[in-house]
């Protein structure tokens, strides 16, 4: 099991290029199973998630190759035949948003077996929204022995609106309707940038959808898609990680390949921390910190908000602010376990159910802490590069789910930190 080893102290000095955001990439992975054509996808990240999903639509009979370009990786898919529409547990338990392959199964071949996902260490996200959607487009689903069973001789549009708000829920109706028949309407629909990504590439593989990216989207039904080059969105997770990681060190990054709009509100609440981000041009940020952080409450909403995927990293930031802060998670239930380890770092973290409250400027110290999920192990790692003496981070095989090389990428900017392989 890898881990990273980071000798903490150094600012950060130099510039990063954003990566494509893998969460716009594998619900556009998932739509190339709605045609029989090509389709072509620039900017794709090479992390784990995207290699899980990729080895999912292999094992379906789907044909496809991934090329390293100046900007990106181009991953290309043609769904020419399926010969198994079934997504098994073994790559499902890897990655939850492989249930995003059951609405164009269904859509395009009439059926579909997908396993559960099960358990999550960051709290329970049920698919039952998917479900629901699906049976209003009139599909019959059945779970049998952990798998969900759906088939449907033909979809029909139909009005559905969200009990809450649900990105992949989302996602996976507005692919299933793409190839209903007659209208259908998504009502409390996620407005994530990733929606309004796959919305796009839909409509250029020629879908008639209005709205993606708004909380009401509405999708008329084609006979058939047809193939498509596009390029995914820069991933605005990873940028805000690398405008916290600036801030974190008392350094200073030109972020470049970013698209600034889809971070509004981690911007305004690091200028409340003190934090200087310019835009320096259309995709450009650049971020500077201050000898003084100041503390800052922040609560997790869906998009527009300040995103779940941004609480850990903030929180680690916090801890060398001035003051105490607030912080409420109000996405997921079981989101503050990287607080925890955080606290063996010398963090001052007081937890009280979905929110923690931290006193800071308290110094950091290098210690051996374990990820527990993805953005968790990327706090950890901020935390490492803040931090005095040597910091060890085990299971950062949570962090290759989501970024592309980071240790690679930092070390161009001037951190301290290397792989260590089970091998070495």
């Amino acid at each position: 099991m890898d881990k990273f080893l980071i000798v903490g102290g150094r600012p950060l000095e130099g510039r990063v290029t954003a990566s494509g955001a893998k969460n716009a990439a594998l619900p556009a992975m998932a739509a190339s199973l709605l045609t029989d054509q090509l389709v072509t996808l620039r900017n794709v990240p090479r992390v784990r998630d995207i290699i899980t999903l990729r080895s999912l639509l292999d094992e379906m009979g789907v044909d496809s190759s991934i090329t390293h370009e100046e900007r990106g990786n181009r991953l290309e898919i043609h769904a020419r035949k399926l010969l198994n529409p079934v997504a098994p547990y073994e790559l499902v338990k890897q990655m939850r948003a492989s249930v995003l392959v059951l609405g164009p199964l269904l859509a395009r071949f009439g059926h579909a077996r997908v396993s559960l996902p099960g358990g999550c260490a960051i709290g329970a996200r049920p698919i039952n929204l998917h479900l629901k959607g699906l049976e209003r487009l009139g599909a019959a689903i059945k779970i049998e022995h952990g798998y969900i069973e759906a088939r449907a001789d033909s979809l029909k549009g139909a009005p559905f609106c969200f009990d809450t708000i649900s990105v992949t829920g989302t996602e996976n109706l507005m692919m299933a309707a793409a190839l209903a028949e007659g209208e259908t309407l998504l009502e409390n629909a996620a407005r994530e940038p990733e929606v309004e990504d796959l919305g796009n590439l839909l409509n250029e593989m020629g879908a008639s959808i209005e709205g993606a990216g708004t909380d009401t989207i509405r999708v008329r039904g084609v006979a058939r898609l047809h193939g498509a080059d596009h390029t995914i969105i820069p991933d605005r997770i990873e940028v805000g990680t690398f405008l916290v990681a600036a801030a974190l060190t008392r350094g200073h990054l030109i972020l470049d390949e970013v698209e600034p709009n889809h971070l509004g509100a981690v911007i305004a609440k690091l200028s409340e921390a003190g934090v200087q981000v310019r835009e320096r041009a259309p995709c450009q940020l650049e971020v500077e910190s201050t000898e003084t952080l100041y503390a800052a409450d922040v609560t997790t909403h869906e998009y527009p908000g300040f995103a779940t995927d941004m609480q850990a990293q903030y929180l680690a930031l916090m801890t060398q602010a001035e003051g105490s802060s607030v912080i409420t998670e109000t996405i997921f239930e079981n989101r503050f376990l990287h607080a925890l380890e955080l606290t063996r770092m010398g963090a001052d973290i007081t937890m009280d159910g979905r929110r923690a409250v931290v006193r800071g400027r308290t110094p950091l110290s290098g210690a051996k802490v374990q990820a527990s999920d993805l953005r968790a192990s990327a706090s950890l790692v901020l935390a490492g590069l803040a931090a005095e003496g040597e910091t060890l981070v085990d299971r950062v095989y949570h962090i290759d789910r989501g970024y592309e090389r980071i240790e690679e990428k930092l070390t161009k900017i001037g951190a301290r930190i290397r792989r260590i392989s089970e091998s070495n």
